[in-house]
């Protein structure tokens, strides 16, 4: 995942701070197949995004 499609124009990083979102993300876990990783990995490039975003959306 590259941070180079994350970042929002006119708005300088933060050390923990959000960028995108109102609020910071925290850790979480999900439990997935290696094919729908593998399926969430290819959306989300198409996507231009992470699968992080994309997970968002």
């Amino acid at each position: 995942m590259s941070n180079k499609n994350t970042k929002k124009i006119g708005k300088k990083r933060k050390r923990n701070g959000p960028i995108l979102h109102d609020e910071l993300k925290t850790s979480r876990h999900l439990f997935l197949t290696p094919t729908a990783w593998e399926r969430l990995k290819v959306y989300a490039s198409q996507q231009r995004i992470s699968i992080s975003e994309l997970v968002e959306k």
